[in-house]
């Protein structure tokens, strides 16, 4: 075997592997890339059933729903053009409250019902997640509380 030939083997030999790690590294953030959704996303485009996501908006006023004895709570996320029906059971953060900011992590069923694995609420009056914002801009329904504003009644 020549030099040449040798130094052509590997190259190809460090070329496959190469393209073999960026493979492995591209399925493994494939597994978990997490795609964030608002309701009105949720409504007009198709969305994986099976994926782990990520929706955010507004707990719809009154949809709060707890039975006594019943870890579960259901309530709706807005983000005032629509709503998704969301079920969740475990510890809900401290400032999780109706027509407050909410991001949930989990899976859309087929029946349309998003099962969360975990919630998210905002962590003073004036923050709400970015996507949050977005989806609410996005929908007309976007009210920026700056310095100086009072904050709306409940």
């Amino acid at each position: 075997m020549t030099r040449k030939r040798r130094r052509l083997y590997v190259l190809l030999l460090g070329m496959i592997g190469l393209g073999a790690a960026t493979a492995l590294t591209l399925a493994a953030f494939q597994d978990h890339l997490v795609f964030f959704y608002s309701p009105s996303d949720i409504a007009s485009k198709p969305v994986p059933r099976d994926r782990m996501l990520r929706i955010g908006g507004l707990v719809e006023p009154g949809s709060v729903e707890r039975a006594a004895g019943d870890p579960q709570i259901r309530f709706r996320v807005t983000d005032m053009a629509n709503a998704v029906p969301v079920v969740y059971a475990g510890l809900l953060p401290d400032l999780f409250r109706e027509g407050q900011g909410v991001v949930a992590n989990g899976k859309l069923g087929p029946d349309g019902v998003f099962r969360a694995a975990e919630i998210l609420a905002r962590h003073d009056e004036t923050y709400m997640p970015p996507e949050v914002a977005e989806a609410l801009k996005r929908s007309g329904h976007w009210q920026h509380m700056g310095q100086g504003d009072k904050k709306p009644a409940p």
